[in-house]
């Protein structure tokens, strides 16, 4: 149950064995600070950061002529410390657009979070006197503009979207219709469930059997950083839950090691983050075309409809699990600005009393 079941304790160790494999790929000095960073940071934020920074080091082996010969496992801080800012510029640049060999190209928000691990491995290496000088200190990362635009459901939307689930649409033909009667109540539980509480699709996806508590309407989940915590629901998620696990759910006899998931597939295995994120796009194209929803707008959706009825952040932060409360107000903002044009024509001198 929780952090404590099969699923999360088979993951943790996927993660960590994904996390030595690529150590194992990168120089001394980079592997130093991603184990110094093993104290703060979750295994899957450090596989992100090794990933960034073997970019980084293919770069200097493919466009660099000094490293050209080097084995990227062999680079040290000598040859680290002949790296100036012009480099990091010209590797910020690389990351903006590049079309010979490995092609790709990333906007201003990707730049600054693949620039991100490297600007603290070479924060490391200065403090800690392994190179006499930091070629990051003077290079500009990407101003992000804080996003004020919340993608987000109305009322009207969200009834539209569970509509859809339960009797179907008239984009949908005979044989899609077909096709999703076989998950119907499995599809109506999950964007019920997650409309409804505001998890996460990677809490969803984790979700066994034994985490529901319908007693007392709850749900035990495990966060985005591997702490147990507890939500609770309300009737319409009770109902869809129950309506499942007696339906759908008690007619699977599922795979091996899927036996205590929640919500399984048409393979009969727990449900993947990927299968949620795609139903979910399936749906939601059907009813907001204009609108791009994901799991992550599910969200969205729920924390603005709570901050609105209760206007407790702090409420919608505990709730949604932001371990700080200024992510909350940064993201919710915006709905500030609603209440703002209330004031417009709240005041008329020339009304009489």
């Amino acid at each position: 149950m929780g952090k404590d079941s099969e699923y999360y304790k088979s993951k943790n160790h996927n993660m960590k064995a994904k996390l030595q494999e690529l150590l194992t790929e990168l120089p001394q000095p980079a592997r130093d600070y991603i184990y110094e960073k093993q104290i703060s940071a979750q295994p899957g934020t450090l596989i992100a950061y090794c990933y960034d920074l073997l970019v980084f080091f293919r770069f200097l082996r493919e466009r660099n002529p000094y490293f050209s010969v080097k084995e990227i496992s062999k680079i040290n801080t000598d040859d680290l410390a002949n790296l100036a800012s012009e480099d990091m510029v010209e590797f910020q640049r690389y990351l903006e657009f590049n079309s010979i060999g490995e092609a790709h190209e990333n906007g201003k928000r990707a730049i600054a979070r693949k620039m991100s691990p490297l600007r603290g491995m070479f924060k490391y290496l200065y403090e800690h006197e392994y190179i006499a000088k930091d070629p990051m200190q003077l290079v500009k990362l990407p101003v992000l503009k804080k996003d004020k635009n919340i993608v987000r459901m109305d009322n009207y939307e969200v009834r539209a979207i569970l509509n859809a689930i339960e009797y179907g649409n008239s984009q949908m033909s005979d044989r899609q219709l077909k096709y999703a009667a076989k998950t119907r109540e499995r599809d109506l539980a999950i964007l019920t469930l997650m409309l409804n509480t505001g998890i996460r699709v990677s809490e969803c996806a984790g979700l066994d059997v034994g985490d529901v508590d319908f007693i007392v309407n709850s749900l035990t989940i495990v966060r985005k950083g591997g702490g147990q915590d507890i939500i609770y629901f309300g009737d319409e998620v009770n109902q869809a839950l129950q309506t499942y696990i007696a339906g759908e759910r008690a007619n699977i006899i599922p795979e091996k090691n899927g036996e205590k998931a929640l919500f399984l597939s048409l393979q009969r295995k727990r449900i993947s983050v990927d299968a949620i994120e795609i139903l979910v796009k399936k749906y939601a194209k059907m009813v907001v075309p204009n609108k791009k929803i994901t799991p992550h707008k599910l969200r969205s959706t729920y924390g603005t409809a709570l901050y609105r009825e209760t206007g407790d952040i702090r409420l919608v932060a505990d709730v949604l699990g932001h371990e700080n409360v200024n992510t909350t107000i940064d993201y919710y903002a915006a709905i500030d600005d609603e209440h703002k044009r209330l004031a417009a024509g709240a005041v008329d001198f020339k009304r009489d009393k």
